[in-house]
């Protein structure tokens, strides 16, 4: 999966979570995901119509009635549905939200070494400086990235490095991310 196609997944709030669902057994109706993820109606129509947009979702042509649809997941939407279980299930519950911000997954990504803003920031060329500094922060009050000031270079940099929950989704998710 390159980098682009984990921002476009994770830039709905509740793609990650109905994902995640999906690959846990949970039956591709409105009602058990609705109940799973706990998001709201709109919300949830928003992000299925988003994965199914991106082509990782599709409506079950041999299911029944169409105010009740099914949906199931794609060849390509099998594979980012088992890195999104791992994904959320490495977060403890209290944490999942943090999961649903646009840019946590793809910043985690890019963390799998520690690496200075502007790199960060090179890396994903379409995150803002201020969407990107708060998501950092949030995730170092969280304890997910770690922020160390290098004094020996002039000017003193910031470094960040992905640890605890941060570390391990970093992990499960870079392997497979490309940058070209």
């Amino acid at each position: 999966m390159d980098i682009r196609k984990l921002v476009n997944i994770s830039s709905r709030a509740w793609a990650v979570p109905i994902l995640s669902s999906l690959h846990s057994g949970i039956a591709g109706r409105q009602a058990p995901l609705l109940v799973a993820t706990g998001a709201s109606r709109t919300a949830f129509a928003q992000s299925v119509e988003h994965l199914i947009k991106i082509g990782l979702l599709e409506r079950n042509p041999g299911y029944g009635h169409p105010l009740r649809p099914e949906f199931r997941l794609t060849q390509a939407g099998i594979a980012a549905a088992a890195m999104a279980h791992k994904v959320y299930q490495s977060a403890k519950d209290e944490d999942r939200l943090l999961l649903r911000r646009s840019w946590t997954l793809p910043v985690l990504s890019t963390l799998r070494v520690p690496s200075q803003f502007n790199e960060i920031k090179r890396t994903l060329p379409t995150i803002t400086d201020r969407a990107l500094s708060q998501s950092l922060k949030t995730m170092e009050e969280k304890n997910w990235v770690e922020r160390r000031v290098d004094g020996a270079s002039r000017p003193p940099r910031s470094i960040y490095h992905a640890v605890n929950a941060g570390g391990l989704i970093s992990q499960i998710t870079a392997p497979d991310i490309r940058l070209d």
